[in-house]
């Protein structure tokens, strides 16, 4: 089996596994598995193709999910505006944040993402619209396209579902398109990139900015789906999170966050009854596949595959 063939078809498994989930799993399991898929596999797009290693992504997460929340439960805008408002704040905030932190490289470049990173949750912790410690409450889902009726779960769940499958879509054009292949040239060898005439910085900042905007996406989709923004969105743990959920799925690969995703979130949920020794075990888990399993889950399959075929 070729390259693309294995894509279609773990592409296929994937949409059928997500599109049959509500029917097994609650649907709001369903929605954050999702949402944080989606937040994984832009934060892969930045760090698996573009080498860039961020400690600030909560932040677009974050004020994503602020800002859709606002704009649905103070301005009432409606669900797809609310979201892309979200999306459109992240994607400002990344183009910011990355003219100050994209001329810098490897623990530099991720120490100054950490730090705009936590300036804006000291933002968010003091800005009057954010509601502070009681985050943004009273979210309305409403009607989508003022039709179909959002507060009830399985049409919520797959309207999520629907954003999921086009954002997932739309990143895997970008690696497999010339832009998506002068980024792995990149984050192979810059020196050589910059040799060969290829304005790096150009190329990082909107790898960064795509990424910002995707992550952002997911963060306001999530605030619809909950119906609540916290200050747990723009956490530096949050950033950490999705570090851990694309390093155990599988970095660089198209389909590894997503399972990452899926083990971080349901041990997360599943194992909520451990209280405060979750983060013991997920940290356990992940020593183990560290070492296991250097690749990442997907990665090690895909490399195992590849010795089978020859």
């Amino acid at each position: 089996m070729s390259e693309r063939q294995y894509e279609r078809a773990a592409f296929l498994v994937m949409f059928l596994a997500f599109a049959a989930a509500p029917f097994v799993i609650y649907p709001a399991f369903g929605m954050q598995l999702l949402c944080f898929a989606l937040f994984a596999c832009a934060f892969n797009l930045l760090i698996g193709f573009g080498g860039l290693l961020s400690f600030g992504h909560a932040m677009f997460f974050g004020m994503g999910s602020y800002l859709a929340a606002h704009a649905s439960a103070v301005w009432g805008l409606p669900i797809e505006l609310a979201i892309l408002t979200g999306a459109a704040t992240s994607l400002l905030l990344g183009v910011v944040s990355g003219f100050i932190a994209i001329r810098r490289q490897g623990i530099y470049f991720a120490m100054i993402t950490l730090a705009l990173a936590q300036m804006v949750y000291f933002f968010c912790l003091r800005a009057p619209f954010t509601g502070g410690e009681n985050g943004i409450q009273g979210v309305k889902r409403g009607n989508l396209l003022g039709v179909l009726d959002l507060g009830q779960p399985l049409a919520m769940y797959y309207f999520v579902f629907a954003v999921f499958i086009l954002a997932f879509l739309l990143i895997h054009r970008i690696i497999h398109s010339p832009f998506g292949q002068v980024l792995k040239a990149i984050r192979e060898n810059e020196p050589r990139a910059i040799s060969l005439g290829y304005d790096t910085a150009r190329y990082k900042l909107q790898a960064y900015v795509l990424s910002a905007t995707l992550a952002g996406l997911a963060g306001a989709t999530k605030a619809i789906v909950f119906q609540l923004a916290s200050l747990t969105d723009v956490h530096w743990t949050m950033s950490g999170e999705v570090v851990l959920m694309t390093l155990l799925g599988g970095m660089g690969t198209i389909f590894g966050p997503v399972v990452g995703a899926l083990v971080i979130v349901g041990l997360e949920n599943y194992l909520s009854a451990f209280g405060q020794w979750v983060t013991v075990i997920t940290g356990a888990i992940f020593v183990v596949c560290v070492l296991a399993f250097r690749r990442g889950i997907v990665g090690e399959i895909a490399a195992w595959w590849a010795r089978r075929g020859h």
